[in-house]
């Protein structure tokens, strides 16, 4: 059995310290208007060191908000039994709802749609886990229920953060949870 190599502390520590710096630099500005200079100077880091890490601001903003990809994740499959068709579990609204914080940087990395850097991690991530799940449950159709579900969740995702879907953090996650459901039950 292959396992990878531990990570380096310091390494994970420096990658930590970059991503605390670039949040904290974005809830200043605009992504497109943070520079490498300001960031490695907050993170307490040379540009050298930020280059071994990340190839630009982009690769960096997408490892920063990768927990929003393992939050949406978990949230989605935080229930157990039989889904209430009508109502998300309360962690896919308190998912919507813990978003605000940073919105501004989720929109510059996850377009309309549900594209754009952050929402190809997003589809992946969710498209794999609901695979697993399908298989585990022996539908035959689990490629054609993850690619929906993971392109659904995406979507109106990035939609909502982007203002296209006018609803509040509860109804929103209602809204997705139905349309999720409904894949589920279609096939």
């Amino acid at each position: 059995m292959n396992r990878p190599a531990p990570e380096d502390p310091r390494a994970a520590r420096t990658r930590a310290r970059l991503r605390e710096a670039l949040l904290a630099e974005c809830a200043e500005r605009p992504l497109e208007e943070v520079g490498v200079a300001a960031l490695v100077r907050r993170a307490g880091v040379g540009r050298a060191t930020f280059y071994v890490h990340y190839d630009g601001l982009e690769a960096l903003a997408v490892d920063a908000c990768a927990d929003v990809v393992r939050d949406a994740v978990e949230a989605l499959h935080a229930w157990r039994g039989r889904p209430d068709p009508m109502h998300a579990p309360p962690t896919l609204a308190e998912f919507f709802a813990s978003l605000t914080p940073h919105a501004a940087l989720y929109r510059s990395l996850l377009a309309p749609g549900g594209g754009g850097p952050l929402g190809r991690v997003l589809h992946r991530d969710l498209r794999a886990y609901s695979l697993r799940e399908r298989e585990l449950a022996g539908a035959a159709d689990a490629p054609l229920v993850a690619s929906a579900v993971a392109a659904t969740f995406a979507g109106v995702l990035a939609d909502w953060m982007h203002g296209l879907l006018d609803a509040s953090a509860a109804d929103i996650s209602d809204q997705v949870w139905q349309l999720l459901v409904t894949l589920h039950a279609s096939r």
